[in-house]
């Protein structure tokens, strides 16, 4: 099958959106389908060979983060060639409505199309209004996929209608059986003191830093050999104010995927104190599968990963004192039997079982539109450009 996918947000600066692109293009090749990838991205930036460019973007603030689009005529040029080259059998576009190439895809294209819906948000006021420009375009989609129950929920109650639920995909194999670093290793590998940690964008304030930090305090009143490692790129002075004389706290700066799957195979415990915005959490099931017990602040796209609670441990959104009381308690009572439904839990959430369903819509589309489903062909790389693989 030949699958044309379009990214919305630019490679130079990759999220979590880019990264289940990737992953899921890489799956799609492996199984001898052909893909190309069109997103945002400077010529000079290293990308996946199947990856095509179409140059520089715009950041633009958009739901408690900046998103880099890339709109326009000269765009809208690029997504035409692309499209008239690329002999798809299906167009998948991510974030359909955001205005970037996916919605120039979908203005153009005639194809068979599935669109992924990424993002969740309890009110937004843009998609209101534009809802009734957009119901024209919308209805050429022929199916919609929405990564958790709380993006289905933002597509209904924003657009109408609604979509099949399939998560974000994670390779957990690569987080299982990794060797802890002793520097990073707690209780769980003998160690004396257990080991907390945190990873995301310091200087973000969704990513809810200042949430743990004010945490920190009364965990160590508690529990006085408590470490905690927080990692991450960006300014963090409030959180560095906060913890300032508690020399058990270690930021680590940013680190890479090697040394992310590392810190999962050697912490007890990981916070994800996130206060809103997210749709899904990719993060939570990395550190299950890597073996760490998740404490999640407890929005509803996290409390569905944690499976309400069984495979995790929620605490209230954005209050540190009862952040604080669950690591004690997490970090206390062992949470043997949630550690073990989390390494059952978190296979549903990997790729080859992922991939597969966004398949069987696939299938479903060309079938409904009486297209036979194509068979795999010989592995080969649409918008091929040499040099290195792409990574985080």
């Amino acid at each position: 099958m030949r699958v044309g996918i379009v990214c919305p947000y630019s490679f130079d600066a990759p999220g979590g959106v880019q990264f289940h692109i990737r992953d899921f293009a890489t799956v799609l090749l492996d199984q001898g389908h052909e893909v190309s990838v069109l997103a945002p991205a400077e010529d000079t930036t290293e990308l996946p060979d199947f990856v095509v460019p179409t140059g520089g973007s715009v950041a633009v603030p958009y739901n408690g983060s900046v998103a880099r689009l890339n709109f326009g005529l000269l765009a809208s040029s690029k997504v035409a060639k692309w499209l008239g080259e690329g002999n798809f059998d299906i167009l998948h576009i991510h974030e359909p409505l955001v205005p970037s190439l996916g919605l120039l895809a979908l203005w153009q294209s005639r194809l068979p199309t599935v669109g992924t819906f990424h993002s969740s948000q309890d009110r937004s006021r843009a998609m209101h209004v534009a809802s009734p420009a957009v119901q024209p375009l919308l209805e050429r989609l022929d199916a919609r996929i929405a990564v958790s129950d709380a993006a289905r929920r933002t597509v209904a109650d924003h657009l109408g209608g609604d979509a099949f639920v399939i998560p974000n995909g994670v390779f957990t194999g690569d987080f299982r059986g990794v060797e802890p670093r002793a520097e990073w290793a707690g209780r769980r590998h003998g160690a004396a003191a257990p080991t907390i940690a945190f990873l995301g964008r310091l200087d973000e304030p969704r990513k809810g830093l200042p949430v743990f930090a004010g945490a920190i305090p009364a965990v160590l009143d508690a529990i006085p050999d408590a470490r905690f490692l927080i990692a991450g790129r960006g300014e963090a002075a409030e959180a560095r104010a906060a913890v300032r004389g508690h020399p058990t706290v270690e930021f680590l700066g940013g680190i890479s995927e090697a040394e992310k799957a590392a810190l999962f195979a050697s912490v007890d415990v990981y916070v994800a104190p996130q206060t809103g915005g997210e749709s899904f959490g990719i993060v939570l099931v990395e550190a299950m599968a890597g073996g760490a017990l998740v404490v999640s602040s407890d929005i509803p796209a996290f409390r569905a990963v944690i499976d309400d609670g069984a495979a995790g441990a929620p605490f209230a959104v954005g209050d540190s004192a009862d952040l604080a009381r669950v690591l004690v308690s997490a970090l206390t009572d062992g949470s043997g039997e949630r550690r073990a439904h989390a390494t059952r839990w978190v296979e549903q959430y990997d790729w080859g079982t992922v991939a597969a369903k966004v398949l069987e819509v696939y299938g479903t589309v060309l079938s409904a539109k009486g297209i036979d489903v194509p068979a795999s062909r010989p592995r080969r790389l649409l918008g091929w450009r040499g040099g290195p693989r792409w990574s985080r």
